[in-house]
């Protein structure tokens, strides 16, 4: 049943399905594709009726009355309730589920993504499941602080940053924290039928659970300027072996790195 309602969505396109929730969000598409595909028929089968049945030739004699029925009234009702029902069924409980019911639990894998002018930069928690603090104001790019780390937060100490690209294990958990430096951006993980906007100064989470590994782009689904177009990123998933192995090794390095050097000061 579930391959026949998103076949439309196949037959449009619509990438393949990467994540555990994305199969009600395919659910929900599918049912409005074949909604609209009914009304489409309908439609244009009640326009060719009307332009063969009231032509000039026919009726060369204007009716100023019209319709005297109620059946035009009474599919608008239905167009109106299935709508509803859509809505209410489908749409309100999938935002519900993905904004409120958050993951829990030593498994879950947390990340921040940093959209700027066109670039995406991922920070990682470390080791310790915590992502360390982030502020506008402690960007230093000679410093190397391209995202605005606070280096003095505990929390961050094991924290590392990779840009271009994130890694994620397959089968878990996944909390990004998505912000913007400069404009609005959009981080959309188009497999994972999920996307956020990226706003300055504001604090927006997103959480999925991949369930395949592969690799895919990391797109901006915001126009954001000139060079929109070229940024993207890349999306990995992994197994949980060898996430857990990148995960140790960029961590251990973090924290040697940390403790080599003194945090520097944040830029004013």
């Amino acid at each position: 049943m579930f391959a026949l309602i998103t076949s439309l969505n196949n037959l449009l396109g619509v990438p393949g399905l990467a994540s555990e929730h994305g199969e009600m969000v395919d659910h929900m598409l599918g049912l409005i594709q074949w909604f609209m595909l009914l009304l489409f028929v309908g439609w244009s089968t009640f326009l060719a009726i009307v332009f063969t049945k009231f032509r000039k030739s026919n009726n060369p004699n204007a009716d100023y009355i019209g319709v005297r029925g109620h059946a035009s009234t009474h599919i608008e009702i239905g167009v109106v309730i299935v709508e509803i029902i859509l809505l209410l069924g489908f749409a309100i409980p999938l935002w519900s589920t993905q904004s409120e019911q958050y993951p829990m639990g030593p498994d879950v894998v947390k990340l921040r993504a940093v959209g700027e002018k066109f670039n995406w930069s991922f920070q990682y928690a470390g080791l310790d499941g915590n992502l360390g603090n982030q502020e506008l104001r402690f960007v230093n790019t000679s410093a190397g602080n391209m995202i605005g780390r606070d280096l003095k937060d505990p929390n961050g100490k094991d924290d590392f940053v990779k840009s271009g690209e994130m890694t994620i294990p397959v089968g878990r958990p996944i909390i990004i924290d998505v912000t913007s430096k400069d404009v609005i951006h959009n981080l959309a993980l188009v497999p994972m039928r999920i996307a956020q906007d990226a706003t300055p100064g504001v604090r927006a989470h997103i959480w999925f659970r991949p369930t395949k590994t592969g690799e895919w782009d990391i797109i901006c689904g915001q126009l954001c300027g000139v060079g929109h177009s070229g940024m993207k990123a890349k999306l990995t998933v992994v197994s949980e072996k060898e996430f857990d192995a990148f995960l140790k090794d960029n961590s251990e390095e973090a924290i040697k790195a940390s403790a080599a050097q003194p945090a520097p000061l944040a830029s004013r």
